[in-house]
């Protein structure tokens, strides 16, 4: 193995979530596994540098840890904007071939690299790039993570559409119960494992950190997935 893509079908869906309970899962399976959050939006400035919480938490959720935070988060910007805003304001084009560097790196200190992505798939990165060319650059198949609340039917299939139709494999689905009052929640999890051209890897409940979801099915699920690929 050498990676992953964790795609969301929006912002705010717990991709983060995900791939840090995916780099724990990976852990538990015996593999050394490390996160990268390639694009930040939304970052802190402190005495090192801007820093993003997402990318923090997957530097706490790796082993090995990255000896240098720009490894794991290559590009990083303060306002918390879409990332081509961001990047225009202070005089930055995002670039595949930088964050190819740094995912090189990363791989070359374990099994498996855990890659969040930013926002939704055709998130604007810098004119024509979107956020969904890194999975192809860096040839990663795709887990989406699918925010179970309304609307997530649409925005679900329209995202796999744009992945298959980018020519990345997108390897399976996550549900996440971000909305726990969600109505007919169990109905539209099950319209959503008709409709998409993928297999579901599982279901995430609501309110448990990442570390407590690494023996769950979806996880596991997500592992087996991960090793069956040649």
């Amino acid at each position: 193995m050498s990676g992953v893509f964790i795609a969301g079908t929006d912002t705010g869906i717990g991709k983060t979530f995900v791939s840090c309970a995916l780099l724990h899962a990976l852990r538990e399976a015996g593999l050394r596994a490390t996160g990268m959050k390639p694009v930040a939006s939304g970052c802190e400035r402190t005495a090192e540098g801007l820093r993003n919480e997402d990318a923090l938490a997957l530097i706490e959720a790796s082993d090995p840890q990255p000896d240098d935070y720009t490894l794991c988060n290559p590009y990083a910007f303060e306002p918390a904007i879409a990332p081509n805003l961001a990047a225009a304001d202070v005089g930055v084009r995002i670039e595949l071939a930088r964050i190819q560097t740094a995912y090189q790196q990363l791989a070359a200190q374990a099994e498996v690299v855990v890659v969040e992505g930013v926002g939704g798939w055709v998130v604007p990165l810098s004119d024509p790039l979107d956020a969904g060319a890194i999975p192809g650059a860096l040839k990663l198949p795709v887990i989406l993570v699918v925010g179970l609340r309304l609307g997530c039917i649409n925005h679900a299939r329209l995202s796999a559409r744009a992945i298959e139709s980018d020519g990345c494999e997108l390897l399976g689905w996550i549900g996440n119960t971000i909305d726990p009052a969600m109505e007919r929640r169990e109905d539209n999890f099950e319209t959503l494992r008709r409709v998409l051209p993928a297999p579901c890897l599982g279901l995430l409940p609501h309110g448990i950190a990442p570390a407590q979801a690494v023996r769950d099915d979806a996880l596991i699920a997500a592992v087996r997935a991960l090793r069956a690929r040649p």
